[in-house]
């Protein structure tokens, strides 16, 4: 009879996956990029906000706008309401609080005569301005939500709206991280953003201002960018991109940050899916804009653009040839 095999003793794990070599690799890849970016390592604590944490924020946030749809299973309405209302949105504020830090002096390292002291007094004044704003921000979204009822036959309660519709998950994300943006945290703002648009194909960016009862049906696949300006009473509906036409740049070459360069959509406008609109256009009040239409001029009040309409006027001027 042979002798059985003997099996060699596992390797350790480092030996097993080479880790002391990728550790050190990735260390000198850091290094190379904080290098690069004139990066430092004086407080050797985080320097960025979590997305981790905003995540957080926000889901606490989305309980204490509307607790008894986002809040816990458990709550009861009442006085445990507003007892859940206090600590959820003390806990959020807090954490916010922190967050609010790490943007602010993020930019103040770049400032050699900031102030730490000024720095912590701003953060504090963003979070108390920001958390005064919370009120206001809940009766805009019940018009956003009325809104929503009203122009979806297949809606069947505004708790429905709230609770499935990922328009509405949008645009609560958005008049948080718009009120974030204009209190001058652009940097927490564009992630609150952006994890809307991972949980929902909505890409709003925290710059664009929307007025109240705006609705966005369906809603995949919809972009409304920075310097776009939304009326009252707007309804979108999925794949329609507010989009820019050019960039300017500037004498370097470099794109210029900030210039007016998406559409202004006044109140009442109806826009169908998949139509594109670009550039700095105004869309007049009243207007309806069909489905695939491409736009990149702006329209009276009350027009009524279909694709065909829109491509005559491409082929009579002599576009599209």
């Amino acid at each position: 009879m042979n002798a059985p095999l003997l099996s060699a003793a596992p390797p350790s794990t480092s030996d097993l996956w080479g880790l002391d070599a990728i550790v050190r690799d990735l260390r000198l890849a850091r290094e190379r990029w904080r290098l690069a970016q004139h990066r430092t390592l004086e407080s050797g604590g985080r320097e960025f906000p979590s997305r981790a944490a905003l995540r957080d924020i926000v889901e606490r946030l989305c309980g204490v706008l509307f607790p008894m749809r986002l809040g816990p299973p458990d709550l009861q309405q009442g006085p445990s309401e507003d007892f859940y209302i206090g600590h959820t949105l003390d806990i959020a504020l807090r954490s916010l609080l922190d967050q609010v830090r790490l943007e602010l002096g993020h930019v103040s390292r770049h400032d050699p005569l900031s102030d730490p002291a000024v720095v912590e007094n701003d953060a504090i004044a963003v979070v108390r301005q920001f958390a005064a704003d919370l009120p206001g921000i809940r009766l805009v979204l019940d018009s956003d939500v009325e809104a929503a009822y009203r122009g979806d036959p297949a809606a069947r309660s505004v708790d429905e709206i709230v609770l499935c519709y990922p328009g509405t998950v949008a645009i609560i994300h958005h008049r948080l991280a718009h009120t974030l943006y204009r209190l001058g945290v652009p940097l927490l703002a564009r992630i609150v953003s952006e994890l809307a648009h991972s949980a929902t194909g909505i890409d709003i960016h925290p710059g664009a201002r929307i007025g109240g009862s705006f609705f966005i049906d369906h809603g995949t696949g919809v972009v409304i960018g920075e310097t776009a300006v939304i009326g009252e009473r707007v309804r979108l509906y999925q794949a329609v991109t507010l989009g820019a036409k050019r960039f300017s740049v500037d004498a370097e070459g470099a794109l210029e940050k900030g210039t007016p360069r998406h559409p202004i959509v006044e109140d009442d406008v109806v826009i169908y899916a998949g139509a594109t609109i670009l550039g700095r256009v105004t869309i007049g009040r009243g207007s309806s804009i069909g489905g695939n239409v491409w736009l990149t001029h702006s329209i009276p009040p009350g027009s009524f653009l279909t694709q065909a309409v829109s491509r005559n006027e491409m082929l009579e001027s002599g576009g599209g040839i």
